[in-house]
């Protein structure tokens, strides 16, 4: 097995020859709108996945993937001749779901904005149900301590004499 810091290093290094070999050598006008967004290669470096978008409608992007499946030979071979390992690893291309999930993500947003907006203009005329400090007495802070508070019984421990090893008398 490779090491992963190597495979990371292929990785970068294909979806860079990957993305420059469909700008020159394909001619292919469904891979045109083909933007190559990852590569990941397996440990063994056997396999890399390459990641990509397509701008546009479902036909668009059917269309893209069908153009890169038949590309995939000649991408292959142009990573076998600007990489240097001993076996060119296999192509497989994914169609990145990065976009979906980002749109789906600004659309949450933007509902929990609206909802927020709604809170604070309820909270803006809201009043308290009670009074506004609940917690408030009318009896001040300050507790007056008299002498008559305390027994009558007051014992004097002060006297060791009285006392044995355990503390009783």
């Amino acid at each position: 097995m490779a090491d992963p810091a190597r495979a990371a290093k292929l990785a970068q290094r294909i979806k860079v020859v990957v993305a420059e070999a469909l700008g020159r050598r394909i001619k292919d006008p469904r891979v045109e709108g083909v933007t190559v967004t990852d590569a990941r290669v397996t440990n063994d470096l056997q396999h890399a996945t390459v990641y990509y978008t397509v701008l546009g409608d479902q036909a668009v992007q059917a269309d893209a993937a069908k153009g890169l499946e038949k590309a995939k030979g000649v991408l292959r071979q142009e990573v076998g001749r600007n990489i240097t390992v001993r076996l060119t690893p296999t192509l497989e291309f994914v169609a990145d779901q990065i976009p979906v999930n980002a749109s789906n993500l600004e659309e949450l947003l933007r509902e929990a904005r609206k909802r927020d907006a709604e809170v604070a203009a309820l909270a803006a005329n809201a009043r308290h149900a009670g009074d506004a400090d609940p917690y408030k007495t009318d009896a001040s802070g300050e507790v007056d301590i008299d002498e008559d508070d305390f027994d009558e019984v007051d014992t004097d421990l002060s006297d060791d004499e009285d006392l044995d090893e355990d503390g009783n008398k």
